[in-house]
């Protein structure tokens, strides 16, 4: 008899087969996740999990450790909120013993009770719980909250906690000064959890148990005098909404600066491209160039070979101790667009006159 070959990895560990379906996931091992035996007692896994959490708590973390720490401390929440439950638990085991981390795993037939959209409905479009979790228990969750959070905060006025974020700004933009709107990414504490990871005996949903969610907001910007890399802003009343008419928190913005094409930072100095003609190398000329306390004209002297920084005190950032670094103009060469064929015959013509070689680089002939 013939028959259509079915594919290998639509081959389910309990025998079952068929076409992969959309609305397949992979398997998460919770037991590994945590570092437990299958029959671990339920005191090892919340002292398995208060070891992890410590650990691996995105507090903890800076730089680029933050975002991965994050994920692998919503890893073992999630795990610690199906096997800290005894009915999770057991459904989990049933459904996932012939199973092994990282294959397909095809949600039970009725399982499936709650869709992506209808989650984040519930629980905020920042839920953190995976979609193996959702397929598994989305009835059990919706049923453990209600529908929805059940917050437990005092009928106090509490002021809104700042948010943390970090705005990259070219140093060109940001010299010229003027405002600035910008999209900035940052983090607040979890509106749906107050900020401590649980609800009730849960572990929030909205915030995968971290305290926190991202979020992103629009900020006109007047971009300061005193610029500084890594200086910090307060914006008054852009943090978190405070609770009961309690006050907002704040924004604490901190200035990434950039190079660009003509400007670089170098600690509290600056470096700014100045391109001249050759004819003013010879003769000397006037530039202006643009530095952090606004433009300023400078002399290039007759005879200046095209690399020489031209130093222009305290015209430099912020140094962060009450003074300011230096402007350095690097002095390069150019044709200008447009040449004529008599400017152009007058170059060659001063090429032919007598020697060319340039003596500066590495191909010069100086030692």
């Amino acid at each position: 008899m013939g028959g259509r070959a079915v594919p290998l990895d639509s081959v389910y560990p309990d025998g079952a087969c068929g076409p992969r379906r959309e609305d397949d996931v992979e398997f998460q091992d919770y037991y590994k996740t945590l570092g437990v035996a299958r029959d671990a007692s339920a005191e090892d896994i919340k002292r398995a999990y208060r070891k992890l959490a410590l650990e691996w708590h995105p507090d903890r973390h800076a730089g680029d450790e933050k975002e991965a720490a994050e994920r692998r401390f919503k890893q073992i929440s999630e795990a610690y909120e199906v096997l800290k439950d005894e009915e999770k638990r057991k459904k989990y085991d049933k459904f996932g013993e012939n199973w092994e981390h990282g294959q397909e795993f095809r949600p039970p037939p009725g399982g499936r009770t709650m869709s992506r959209e209808e989650f984040e409905e519930a629980f905020g479009s920042s839920g953190a719980f995976s979609d193996f979790f959702t397929s598994m228990f989305g009835d059990d969750l919706r049923r453990g909250f209600g529908g929805g959070f059940r917050r437990q905060h005092a009928r106090y006025s509490v002021r809104g906690a700042d948010v943390r974020a970090e705005l990259a700004l070219a140093i060109g933009d940001a010299l010229a000064g003027g405002t600035r709107r910008f999209e900035v990414p940052g983090t607040q504490s979890c509106p749906a959890c107050g900020g401590v990871g649980f609800v009730e005996e849960h572990v929030c949903p909205a915030c995968g148990g971290v305290g926190q969610v991202h979020r992103t907001r629009t900020v006109d910007l007047t971009i300061p005098k005193n610029l500084r890399d890594g200086a910090t802003l307060r914006l008054k009343g852009l943090g978190e909404p405070g609770s009961d008419g309690g006050e907002a928190g704040d924004l604490l913005l901190t200035l990434r600066l950039r190079d660009d094409r003509g400007h670089r930072v170098v600690g509290a100095d600056l470096e700014a491209e100045v391109t001249v003609a050759p004819w003013d190398l010879l003769d000397g000329t006037k530039a202006d160039v643009r530095g952090a306390k606004g433009l300023v004209t400078l002399k290039v002297p007759p005879g200046t070979k095209a690399g020489r920084k031209l130093r222009v005190p305290g015209h430099g950032l912020d140094d962060g101790r009450g003074g300011r670094g230096d402007l350095y103009a690097v002095v390069r060469c150019a044709l200008p667009d447009g040449l004529t064929e008599r400017q152009k015959e007058l170059l060659r013509e001063a090429r032919d006159a007598g020697p060319s070689a340039v003596g500066d680089g590495a191909t010069g002939g100086d030692a």
